[in-house]
């Protein structure tokens, strides 16, 4: 049954973003800031002035402190403890608070109906219990909140890649590396069928899913 097969795990095989890896990303996704910028202050045209707000895999913290500058209560949830670390440094340097906190998406250490919104942005793909990462995002989320998944697609060429890549404007080895790294990780990705098949088991009441460059944007609904 397709329930069944949406149910299952599936291990994570690649390098744990700890240490030196966890900084190297940080400094080669600094350069978005101006895109988190955007996207915070749309996440914000949404809600109201203190409204809470989570973020699953903040990873450096850019776009939760910008969540939090435009007068958002924002909470991060990250599996990497040097992710934890470098986003509480990226908020005490911006002057911002934000609770950011080390955890699994598929078991959020949060009571249910905590938060307003939540965001995850180029996480997904790789959470061992997709299915149940996508219950708890229900779970936590109040009477009529939303969430936003962005994530790669499976079926994104090596030359839309390559396209994504050059906006960043990476230096040449950089580039090399974020490269081969997206074109790896785009093994884990889903199809837009698999996200329709694990939303409906996780029971949320409205979704719609919107293809992009090289990913998925999904909008849930509790």
């Amino acid at each position: 049954m397709a329930t069944a097969t949406a149910r299952k795990t599936k291990p994570y095989k690649g390098i744990g973003l700890e240490g030196p890896l966890a900084t190297w990303y940080a400094k080669n996704t600094i350069g978005a800031l101006p895109e988190f910028r955007a996207e915070a202050k749309a996440i914000a045209a949404g809600l109201d002035a203190g409204d809470w707000v989570l973020e699953i895999a903040p990873g450096p913290g850019y776009l939760a402190v910008e969540l939090a500058r435009v007068g958002l209560e924002v909470t991060g949830l990250d599996i990497s403890r040097s992710f934890v670390r470098i986003a509480n440094e990226t908020a005490e340097r911006a002057g911002v608070t934000v609770d950011f906190r080390c955890g699994d998406a598929a078991a959020m250490p949060f009571e249910a109906e905590s938060f307003d919104f939540l965001v995850c942005r180029a996480a997904f793909k790789n959470f061992s219990d997709p299915v149940g990462a996508l219950k708890e995002m229900r779970r936590v989320l109040r009477p009529g909140g939303r969430g936003l998944l962005i994530d790669m697609r499976r079926d994104a060429s090596d030359g839309e890649i390559a396209e994504e890549v050059a906006k960043m404007r990476l230096g040449g080895v950089d580039a090399f590396i974020t490269r081969g790294a997206l074109r790896s990780l785009r093994r884990r990705a889903y199809a837009r069928a698999d996200f329709a098949r694990m939303i409906s088991e996780a029971a949320f009441s409205a979704s719609e899913i919107r293809p992009g460059p090289i990913g998925f944007e999904i909008r849930l609904t509790k």
